[in-house]
């Protein structure tokens, strides 16, 4: 039978933690015992310039002298972080003499007690130990947790915390405090909190435990952006809310690698549109979120890039508002970021251009309705999304507007994902390099003098090419 250390937390108000160290060791010690509420004792002889500016803090003693036995007075945690092995061995004697818990940093065979890799959203901390026997492992456990949960969760413990009592005095039985608790963890309310809303989460708090039904009773749509298509440009937020939904009608250009993200009992709908192909009316997806939602269901539009990018998100967005469907925003890495990012392609550049424009080749009526005389005289860098098909007019556009035929082109298509492919040249010849290469969609057309900056691999730089090159990885997105 393997026996564990035993994961204590040690309230420290009104207590002293004693710190002995003064380097980047010591800081580290001391940032986070400072989210206690012990006052700090660090003894140093030499304090580097970081622990002198933090021992500015009313609640910190500096005593700038060696460690001697006498430090160990009313002291109720000893941290010894010198990175000398005789002087934090001497520590941690002085404090199991003195019957104090010790931690000496990295030294779990002189330590009375470990620290493990710790998530703060307090007042809900999370503890994660290996017993001192791989710290590498533990934040890596710590980095996977922190992405299952919400930053503001400390909100909804202090929220919940204020209502206990009067939860207590209302419903004396325990099951029923129990179901009622799963309930606020699970429901409308604590979403309310996490967003910011505590007016609204605390109305609705005194509404429930009144017995009074809420008006919003039904469920919600999240319109998420999924990326570029690299599901580890993923946000956080994102791949949570694939975890929460009920439904998810996603976009034709998600990729199968994204929607893996989702709950596996987690329905999904296609939804998707191609230009001159198979597409499901606006209409009929507006009607479906409603739908979905009014039956009480969690539903997330996952839509490619960010959805208020040439997403039609703010269409959706107020056509739920007007039916009275909460609705919850998580952007995503717009494909013409994260495409450019993928290949090298920065799209501001202090020798170069100071503005970047996002611009769609595909507007309501077909036509995108787009001022080219403006564009051209910005003398930025262009990122136009879906202009595959109307390569032909984009090119006299912006050359009838001004632009050199020289002007550096690239393409980006399939961006971030396998297969991408990365094709340049010149305005002149952008028709010609979209036939010669067969580019289709999905793609992004970088027009401007970034466009030729940036090569994939450690090529030469602002070097036009007039042939495709085939990156490493993969380019282009919605």
């Amino acid at each position: 039978m393997t026996h564990i250390a035993l994961p204590i937390f040690l309230p420290l108000q009104g207590k002293t933690a004693v710190i002995v160290g003064g380097s980047a060791l010591a800081v580290r010690k001391l940032r986070l015992v400072l989210k206690s509420a012990a006052a700090v004792r660090v003894v140093a002889p030499d304090p580097d310039a970081e622990m002198t500016r933090l021992a500015d803090n009313p609640r910190i003693t500096l005593i700038r002298r060696p460690f001697s036995d006498e430090d160990m007075q009313d002291a109720a945690v000893v941290f010894a972080a010198t990175g000398d092995e005789q002087t934090d061995s001497a520590v941690s004697r002085a404090a199991i003499r003195a019957g104090v818990p010790v931690n000496a940093v990295d030294r779990p065979e002189i330590s009375t007690f470990t620290m493990g890799s710790i998530i703060d959203r307090a007042p809900v901390v999370i503890g994660i130990s290996t017993d001192g026997s791989a710290p590498v492992l533990a934040r890596r456990i710590k980095t996977l947790i922190e992405a299952a949960v919400p930053e503001q969760l400390g909100r909804v413990a202090s929220f919940a915390a204020r209502f206990r009592d009067t939860v207590k005095r209302l419903k004396p039985s325990e099951r029923d405090r129990r179901a009622f608790w799963e309930r606020f963890f699970d429901g409308q309310i604590s979403e309310l909190v996490l967003a910011g809303k505590e007016p609204e989460a605390r109305a609705a708090m005194i509404a429930d435990l009144n017995g009074i039904q809420s008006p919003q009773s039904h469920g919600k749509v999240l319109l998420v952006g999924a990326g570029p298509g690299d599901p580890e440009l993923l946000t956080i937020k994102a791949a949570r809310a694939l975890q929460e939904a009920d439904v998810i009608l996603y976009d034709r250009l998600v990729p199968e690698a994204v929607l893996e993200h989702a709950r596996r009992d987690a329905d999904r709908i296609s939804v998707g549109k191609m230009a001159g192909g198979p597409s499901v009316p606006q209409e009929e997806t507006n009607q479906l979120m409603l739908d979905l939602a009014r039956s009480g269901k969690t539903v997330v539009r996952l839509k490619a890039g960010d959805p208020f990018v040439f997403g039609r998100g703010g269409e959706e967005q107020a056509w739920l508002a007007d039916h009275d469907i909460p609705v919850q925003i998580v952007p995503g890495i717009t494909a013409a970021v994260g495409c450019a990012a993928e290949v090298g392609l920065p799209l501001t550049h202090r020798d170069h251009t100071q503005s970047v424009t996002f611009v769609t080749a595909h507007g309501k009526d077909g036509e995108p309705g787009v001022n080219w005389q403006a564009l051209a005289d910005l003398n930025g860098t262009l990122a136009i999304y879906m202009g595959v098909r109307q390569a032909a007019s984009t090119q006299a556009h912006l050359l009838e507007a001004g632009l050199s035929a020289a002007t550096p082109v690239a393409i980006t298509q399939s961006g971030t994902q396998p297969g991408q492919r990365l094709v340049r040249g010149q305005l002149g010849a952008l028709t010609d390099l979209i036939g010669q290469y067969d580019i289709t969609g999905p793609a992004i057309i970088y027009v401007g003098e970034t466009a030729a900056l940036g090569i994939a691999g450690e090529e030469a730089r602002f070097t036009p090419l007039t042939h495709a090159q085939d990156a490493p990885r993969a380019a282009a997105g919605a």
